[in-house]
């Protein structure tokens, strides 16, 4: 289970159905432990903006756990998230709530190993705790960081793994793309292990579901499992291995019955290289994990286009078997369709793709980006994109010779568009701070103050200094993409077109009054939108770090006073001066012969 997001502000029912799930539906599966991988809490304040953490969800997350008597033979392995980490400078802060509050923290302040028994199998349950040292505040506390110390004691707890466990599973709450670390990195020590089967996260919360089954294998030979969220879709992950075959289901909270087709194995999770696969092909029997809280009736079983036949409950609970011949299903993919019948009239089912000979499925593209690109380096190159293309064709323009101007002319729309470029590239005024602000986003420090409350800081795209310790950047390149994106863009855009429009209707003087006021408003509507826009982020600001942070803040303020500028230039500039400014761009129409929208003028 993971993003609990339990909160005194919003949504109740998060903590209620958490307890439902503590109270029946561990008491019906019995699992041998549950893992909780992260944002136990939601740590948010009323706003929803700002953050910090409060010690009354804390208190929530324990009482259901103590009141859930299922827990008594159950083990319950939590680790922290960046939730659980807002506001909090340093893991013996007595802002740590989770070393008091939760199950596992007065043992493990950090990354921890358990070793499970049952049956004759050992289990092996490594939990990864990436969370920084340092706890920011939202919104710069979005990726994980695991320092050299911590790698060491990840590989040590690895070697233990291997050595005392015949599985072993690793969980955590930030996707391995999502986790900084220096190489060789987290992904190849979770794969190291010949007994590593899979890493459990959360953290992306499906995209607010619009990747469902983020899962991928990754490259060093184990499965990424991202987990959608409990705090608004409540699901839940049931994982079983059977004969040395790991398989899963993700579950929505009270969608009963739960079904695991455990033999064979879905063919799109298959681990050529941890698992035993011939096991499949090996097998006798067909095997499924059935839980309800109602009585089963008939559990049927129907493979590819087969008959439906029934199968037999074996002496453990909750495991339904049919005998089978694998052999009888050759190359390729085939499906296995489960069927539970249940009270009077309601039925359940579900359909499992399946390879005997081992044939291979492809995951989605998008969930394999997700989960294996890394996510620091993705964003640097989105912002180094957004800032070369907000900086390289203005200063192309303004510094361009007039012949080389002619063998880039294109007619209609695209050579008006480079024609109000090169006219606002060629006003001082407005150039220059409009190609400086992207620039100072790459090397200045964006603002400075309480990114910890009672800890001053200082915020630079490439890295944060704050308690006497430097947490390197990573998302604070994607807000500065973003911002690139939704400001600098459009206020160039906006400029630029201003200009040009100021200069066409000053050589129309054959426009009535009320049509020239209409041009001028529409002229003027995108740096309303603009100011407001950027009024309503410099307002997020303020609530996330504070005052001292907003007035010490170019990232926040600089973009209300640059769109001031620029507007107030663009439409107050003497009309002499953008004339000046896009004589070149006329000589070099008129000794083309190329059609001139602008007119005939004297500067």
């Amino acid at each position: 289970i993971s993003d609990l997001h339990l909160s005194i502000f919003q949504d109740s029912e998060r903590v209620t159905e958490f307890q439902e799930f503590c109270d029946l539906t561990l008491k019906i599966i019995k699992p041998l432990v549950v893992l909780a991988t992260g944002d136990l809490t939601d740590a948010k304040q009323k706003d929803t903006i700002g953050s910090k953490q409060f010690e009354e969800e804390w208190i929530k997350y324990r009482n259901v756990l103590n009141k859930c008597d299922t827990l008594q033979n159950v083990k319950w392995l939590d680790i922290r998230g960046n939730h659980d980490n807002f506001d909090v400078p340093g893991v013996n802060s007595y802002r740590n709530f989770f070393r008091t509050y939760s199950m596992q923290g007065k043992s493990h302040l950090r990354s921890y190993i358990e070793i499970l028994t049952q049956g004759t199998d050992k289990y092996a349950f490594i939990g990864m705790d990436a969370c920084p040292e340092q706890g920011l505040k939202r919104p710069f506390n979005f990726v994980g960081i695991v320092q050299d110390n911590q790698l060491k004691e990840l590989k040590d707890m690895n070697i233990k793994a291997e050595n005392e466990a015949n599985y072993t599973l690793w969980f955590g709450h930030y996707p391995t793309s999502c986790i900084l670390s220096h190489k060789p990195g987290v992904r190849p020590i979770i794969g190291s292990g010949h007994h590593s089967l899979a890493y459990l996260c959360g953290h992306f919360h499906s995209m607010l579901g619009f990747v469902p089954n983020m899962y991928t294998i990754q490259q060093d030979g184990f499965l990424e499992l991202e987990l959608a969220d409990w705090k608004d879709n409540r699901m839940f992950r049931l994982a079983a291995v059977d004969h040395g075959l790991f398989s899963f289901i993700d579950i929505k909270h009270r969608d009963w019955p739960i079904i695991l087709i455990t033999n064979p194995k879905h063919a799109l999770y298959q681990l050529y290289d941890k698992e035993p696969i011939e096991a499949i092909s090996e097998s006798t029997h067909i095997r499924i994990l059935v839980f309800s809280p109602n009585t089963i009736l008939a559990v049927r079983i129907k493979l590819d286009d087969g008959i439906w036949e029934t199968c037999v409950q074996s002496d453990r609970e909750h495991v339904y078997l049919h005998e089978w011949d694998p052999q009888r299903y050759g190359p390729g993919i085939h499906h296995i369709q489960a069927s539970i019948s249940y009270e009077v009239g309601r039925e359940k089912s579900v359909t499992q793709p399946f390879s005997v000979d081992g044939s291979r499925m492809k995951f989605g593209v998008v969930p394999r980006l997700l989960l294996m690109l890394n996510f620091s380096v993705s964003l640097q190159m989105l912002f180094g994109f957004a800032t070369v293309l907000s900086v390289l064709p203005l200063c192309f323009l303004r510094f361009m010779k007039q012949k080389l101007l002619v063998s880039v002319l294109i007619n209609g729309k695209v050579n008006s568009w480079v024609r109000r470029l090169w006219i606002l590239a060629n006003i001082d005024k407005i150039f220059v701070p409009i190609v400086l602000y992207p620039l100072y986003m790459a090397a200045g420090p964006w603002a400075v103050g309480e990114l910890i409350d009672g800890y001053i800081g200082v915020i630079f795209i490439w890295g944060i200094f704050v308690n006497g310790s430097y947490v390197p950047g990573s998302f604070t390149y994607g807000y500065a993409f973003v911002q690139l994106f939704l400001f600098q863009g459009p206020l160039v855009v906006s400029t630029a077109y201003a200009l040009d429009k100021r200069l066409q209707l000053s050589n129309n003087g054959g426009l009535i009054n009320s049509m020239v006021k209409l041009k001028t408003f529409f002229r003027n509507l995108p740096f309303l939108i603009l100011f407001f826009s950027q009024m309503g982020m410099a307002y997020t600001f303020w609530l996330a770090y504070g005052t001292i942070a907003l007035v010490l803040g170019p990232i926040r303020l600089w973009p209300l006073f640059l769109t001031l500028w620029a507007w107030y230039h663009a439409s107050r500039m003497p009309l002499r001066k953008i004339r000046i400014a896009a004589v070149p761009w006329i000589e070099v129409n008129d000794s083309t012969g190329s059609y001139n929208s602008i007119g005939a003028f004297s500067s």
